[in-house]
């Protein structure tokens, strides 16, 4: 949680049976859905609320366009964001976010995590050699961020593609910083100024990506807030991914 909409939208239920399978990958509980001998291969971020049967159906549905191996560890390793924060309007549910998010959710932890599962998911996975890429949702795409910046590179450790969907704690140095081709999927409720401040830093010489406002979604559309039954929800959810597998193909 990275947003003020974060903090004020519960996440919706959804009745989707998963394609993959659990294993252990650096010690987190990782879904895994893909070729075993992949030619790319994705690290994919949850939001705070973990594995919601939302996230774990675009992992299937990135998997499946890109015929990619794709990964979702565990990295709050089963403590998320409750529904009974949200939302956020009492001292005692404010108290409880912030500590969630300096603790568990903390940024310089995850993405040490997120560096050590890209090490060992190489070794596991070595025909993908350097071609991973990663994308989160939310906090998840500010960990993927910031790991792609300062340090993406060599073998085990680079990125050659990243993205987000309505991201969290979006930062303009964080896109100035980056060193991989980025897609980012705005909504509404993220703060428009630094969205527009994104998509000028990466029109730049030297930088490559894509930045699109999604205006008629919220902030978690692609995410366990998103509501699949609904029709509206389910296609700019089905176009977010499907414009996602369309960046990363360019660059895996």
């Amino acid at each position: 949680m990275a947003s003020h909409a974060c903090a004020q939208i519960p996440p919706v239920s959804s009745d989707y049976n998963p394609k993959g399978f659990y294993e252990t990958i650096a010690g987190l509980k990782t879904y895994v859905v893909g070729p075993q001998s992949p030619q790319r291969a994705i690290i994919d971020i949850y939001d705070v609320f973990g594995l919601a049967p939302q996230t774990l159906q675009g992992a299937d549905r990135l998997s499946a366009s890109l015929n990619a191996l794709v990964i979702v560890p565990d990295f709050l390793e089963g403590v998320y964001v409750q529904p009974s924060w949200i939302p956020a309007d009492t001292d005692e549910k404010k108290a409880a976010l912030a500590k969630f998010l300096s603790e568990q959710a903390a940024f310089p932890k995850n993405v040490e995590k997120l560096i050590e599962i890209r090490k060992t998911a190489a070794e596991k996975w070595p025909s993908a050699e350097d071609r991973w890429g990663v994308f989160g949702l939310c906090w998840g795409g500010k960990v993927a961020v910031l790991a792609c910046g300062k340090g993406n590179e060599g073998p085990g450790r680079v990125f050659k593609v990243s993205g987000t969907a309505h991201p969290g704690r979006l930062e303009a140095e964080d896109a100035e910083a980056l060193t991989a081709p980025h897609i980012c999927l705005a909504s509404p409720g993220e703060p428009a100024d630094v969205v527009a401040q994104y998509k000028e830093i990466l029109a730049k010489p030297g930088k490559l990506g894509h930045v699109e406002t999604y205006e008629t979604m919220f902030h978690g559309w692609m995410g366990a807030r998103a509501n699949l039954a609904d029709e509206k929800n389910r296609s700019e959810y089905e176009r977010g991914y499907n414009q996602v597998a369309e960046f990363f193909a360019k660059y895996l």
